[in-house]
């Protein structure tokens, strides 16, 4: 009887995990009026490029895909400033967003921190623009690097283990949320 609960209990836990999609690597996923908009889990860790005056560097790498279904070809403009974003309830703890310059292909999906390289760039302004045919698709990185002003804020809360691009009319948004709850980042202009 012992074996039996234990070959029923191993299972039960062997068709719940052959059962859950680890493939699904959109933490969004939404359409609105002919543009697909996909938005990616996050990866990364310790920051371990130059920094400056402040402390406690980390990093999450976010990657989005965005596809032109519609019949007229589309204008994608995205840019971040070099502006820092304060951590609510996390005093001295601060976010910067940014897009590196490194290319983002499907087949990077399984490599570390989605396969990016290029870390330097964020104290800059930085700026994305694609014109996208009708079928056509484009991906993209988007950082946050997380820093503290304070050595002994090491504890703060950070956040932002999820993050998306949102299409608004033509206007485009960043949520990173409990930091980012609708940043202005760009538009989608429908080429008629």
């Amino acid at each position: 009887m012992k074996n039996t609960k234990i070959v029923l209990f191993f299972l039960l836990i062997c068709s719940f995990v052959k059962g859950q999609n680890i493939d699904n690597i959109w933490y969004s996923e939404t359409e609105n009026n002919g543009v697909i908009i996909q938005n990616s889990f996050p990866k990364g860790g310790p920051y371990t490029g130059s920094t400056k005056k402040y402390f406690n560097y980390s990093y999450l790498v976010f990657f989005t895909r965005v596809i032109n279904e519609t019949g007229n070809p589309l204008e994608l403009t995205i840019n971040f400033s070099a502006d820092s974003i304060p951590i609510p309830n996390s005093p001295d703890t601060f976010v910067k967003l940014f897009l590196p310059s490194d290319t983002m292909t499907l087949d990077k999906q399984a490599l570390f921190s989605y396969g990016i390289t290029e870390l330097e760039s964020f104290d800059k302004s930085t700026k994305f623009q694609r014109k996208l045919n009708p079928k056509m698709d484009c991906l993209f990185y988007v950082v946050a690097i997380f820093y503290q002003t304070r050595a002994s804020a090491w504890n703060q809360e950070r956040g932002g283990n999820r993050a998306e691009l949102v299409l608004d009319g033509q206007d485009l948004f960043y949520n990173m949320l409990p930091q980012i709850d609708s940043l202005p980042c760009g538009h989608i202009l429908l080429n008629k």
